[in-house]
């Protein structure tokens, strides 16, 4: 699955009630708003019973949601613009800043790219960036593993600028090539909303077929005959994976034949074909438990077989060569361990041999197949490291090496979808100041040879430092902080802005990672700091537990904490915090709002899950039930009074709050643009500061934001004018 989405954000079930008819009149001849100068939109109070096991709470702002997929109520589309309108006002001031911000990062970008060449399965597939192009084209040219075939002629499979040109809104998503090389699969996505379209294309002849397919999910495989599609559909309405289907191509779409329907809604289905080719997978992954299913790639039309059954608990991955299964599990291993097992006997757990085990002081994240050995991707201290274990008859008298850095925070990871015949694996570096650097390193000798380094016009990166700090938790833990800074403009005093960016949950951990944007603040004197929270996986296993469910406060106060270190070391100014977080990172953010806002100058919250209860507690939203082990079902007494305690709109108060930015989509499928306007209705209507309260809505874009590498710049270079004019004067603006 070399094009994979991540999942952001999930919610929970209960019992909300409805808006009576009698109140549907009144809701559409209420005054929303006024924007009469520097004014902020006002939203009507209309109070709303939120009801739930746990007794009932009133939301004044609930008819602000409206889950019509393709419009809004007049009334809601009113006020957002107002909301719109309003932030243009206000950040007009900064029209000019944000103007030089944004050339800035275009600027740095070469228009004319080219990524480096990734062998598989007897072609050399890259996208190309052409000048001025917001979307790439992909490409692919014959050849072996070594190398592309001198005469192999350049084929163009899709035309990103053409299919995209002209829609508010585009976005490629899975992209899979048949098992002869010419059949092309994928899904592309025209709302925002990750709502996609399975098409193909005859590569032979470059037809593109009349066999469309909407409403599915970006996850599709081919089995072996080359003509049969395996896709999952989307659920209409939470939006989140529904039933297996196979199709048959030039047939019609009503008459595929659903494989597989998963009845626990808190599991999400994925599709694979293993590194051998011989098995569809088809994967059912919850926070708790997974289980693997498998259909024979040659027989496409039998049922699927248990290969790893689901087990409270346990969580499994799988992928085959050789014959053999090789599994990353956690079945009596906290940080995982790796196992191979027989074809014939995967099933049997006991039979599974180890190839490396767990280690308290490693969490092993993913692996990738070869011929002759196993590239595993890790985690030490907080960085995403890659180890090579021989595997297999060819591999004997080979060693495991791990492919070394010399920075003390950075990323290496594994390119995804590489093709077991390769010779050498593919790995990209990064640090907070090192561009993506692609290196293929040979599997038998370690041998590094450098593809690419990402251009950045005009970036020296000696005029740059990185390192690791540790800054000490409430509770005595050592939180891991990822620092960037320019050595001619910033020097640790007490004196310089510090932009501070935190995530903490999912398991997901926070890469300290390149960002050409954000060189922009570097050479305004800026410090970068990554807080690497709990609730994330950065130091392991035990480092996410102890950042969910009824220890998820420790997210908060790890970030909070982190600040405190850092201008009590003098690190930055401690009037001249900037605090920023997106999606579950915005919760972070609006329950540090509540928490210390007093500690930030500012904060940025994007596409933010603030809405916690209200959320949690009705199953019809997207991705709700997927996300009770996450936050905790709020049905539950002691989960309902946890969550409440931090829930940022609930917790809200009447004090004063930090200059604040919030985004969000119109169309975002992750976290709703309610959630966000609600936030910002109740938090005008109860401050007591005048600090500037914003909200920009992309009235065109989901949880990503923008399509296009140029037209997503344009948030960024507000949230960065933002934070730059409130540091003044000495962020040397």
């Amino acid at each position: 699955m070399p094009f994979r989405t991540i999942r952001f954000m999930i919610r929970s079930t209960a019992i909300v009630s409805v808006v009576s008819a009698m109140q549907l009149p009144l809701l559409a001849q209420v005054p929303l708003a006024t924007v009469a100068g520097p004014t902020p939109p006002v939203a009507t109070r209309v109070p709303f019973t939120v009801k739930s096991p746990q007794g009932e709470r009133i939301d004044d702002y609930y008819w602000l949601r409206d889950d019509d997929s393709t419009t809004k109520r007049p009334e809601i589309l009113a006020y957002l613009t107002a909301e719109n309108a309003y932030t243009e006002t206000m950040t007009a001031p900064l029209a000019p800043l944000q103007a030089t911000l944004l050339a800035e990062m275009r600027s740095r970008i070469k228009e004319d790219d080219v990524s480096p060449p990734s062998y598989n399965n007897g072609y050399w597939y890259s996208t190309r960036f052409d000048a001025g192009a917001e979307y790439p084209v992909l490409l692919r040219q014959g050849g072996a593993p070594t190398a592309v075939a001198a005469d192999a002629p350049l084929e163009v499979l899709l035309d990103g600028p053409a299919m995209g040109g002209g829609k508010p809104f585009f976005s490629l998503g899975a992209i899979e090539v048949s098992h002869n090389n010419e059949m092309l699969a994928w899904t592309d996505d025209t709302t925002g909303r990750r709502i996609s379209t399975l098409r193909f294309k005859n590569l032979t002849t470059g037809e593109t077929l009349a066999d469309v397919i909407p409403g599915v999910m970006e996850s599709i495989a081919w089995a072996l005959d080359n003509k049969t599609v395996f896709y999952i559909q989307q659920d209409p309405q939470l939006l989140q994976t529904g039933p297996v289907y196979r199709h048959t191509i030039g047939t019609p779409v009503s008459s595929d034949v659903r494989v597989y329907n998963e009845s626990d809604p808190t599991l999400i289905t994925g599709l694979a074909v293993t590194a051998s080719h011989q098995f569809v997978m088809i994967t059912l992954e919850g926070f708790d438990t997974s289980e693997v299913r498998v259909v024979a790639g040659s027989d496409p039309t039998a049922v699927p077989t248990v290969a790893i059954a689901r087990a409270e608990g346990v969580r499994s991955y799988a992928d085959h060569l050789n014959g053999l299964w090789i599994i990353r599990t956690n079945d009596h291993a906290h940080n995982f361990k790796l196992v191979e097992a027989d074809e014939a006997r995967v099933h049997d757990r006991s039979t599974w041999r180890e190839l490396i085990a767990d280690r308290p002081e490693t969490s092993l994240d993913g692996f990738q197949l070869f011929a002759g050995a196993i590239a595993v991707g890790e985690r030490e201290r907080a960085n995403a490291v890659v180890r090579v274990v021989p595997w297999g008859k060819s591999a004997t008298g080979l060693k495991p090496f791990t492919i070394l850095a010399d920075e003390s925070a950075y990323a290496m990871t594994l390119a995804s979808g590489q093709d077991p015949n390769s010779p050498a694996v593919r790995v990209s570096y990064t640090s907070m100041i090192t561009p993506s650097t692609i290196y293929d390193v040979d599997l038998a000798t370690g041998a590094r040879v450098l593809r690419k380094v990402q251009p950045v016009i005009g970036y020296d990166k000696s005029l740059y430092e990185t390192t690791r700090v540790w800054a000490p938790a409430r509770d005595g833990k050592k939180i891991p902080v990822s620092l960037a800074w320019r050595k001619d403009r910033y020097a640790r005093t007490a004196t310089a802005p510090i932009y501070q960016e935190g995530y903490g949950a999912y398991g997901l951990s926070s890469d300290a990672d390149f960002s050409s944007n954000r060189v922009s603040l570097l050479d305004r004197g800026f410090l970068l700091a990554t807080a690497h929270v709990r609730g994330g996986a950065d130091l392991g296993q035990d480092w996410y537990e102890d950042g969910r469910l009824m220890h998820k406060r420790n997210s908060f106060n790890d970030f909070e904490d982190v600040t405190d270190f850092l201008t009590r070391e003098k690190y930055g100014a401690s009037n001249k915090v900037f605090a920023t977080g997106g999606s579950a990172g915005g919760l972070l953010m609006g329950a540090l709002a509540n928490q210390a806002g007093n500690k930030y100058l500012a904060i940025g919250l994007h596409v933010p899950f603030v809405d916690l209860l209200t959320t949690m507690l009705d199953e019809t939203i997207p991705l709700t039930a997927n996300e009770w082990t996450q936050w905790g079902d709020p049905r539950e007494k002691a989960a309902y009074e946890y969550m409440g305690g931090y829930s940022p709109i609930d917790r809200i108060e009447k004090k004063r709050y930090p200059a604040m930015l919030v985004t969000t989509g119109l169309w975002d499928s992750q976290v709703q643009y309610f959630e966000p306007a609600k936030y910002v209705a109740r938090l005008r209507a109860m401050k007591t500061d005048q600090n500037p309260l914003l909200l920009r809505i992309n009235m065109d874009a989901g949880h990503g934001g923008n399509s296009g590498r140029f037209n997503r710049l344009k948030e960024i270079a507000l949230e960065f004018a933002f934070f730059i004019d409130l540091a003044k004067p000495s962020a040397g603006t």
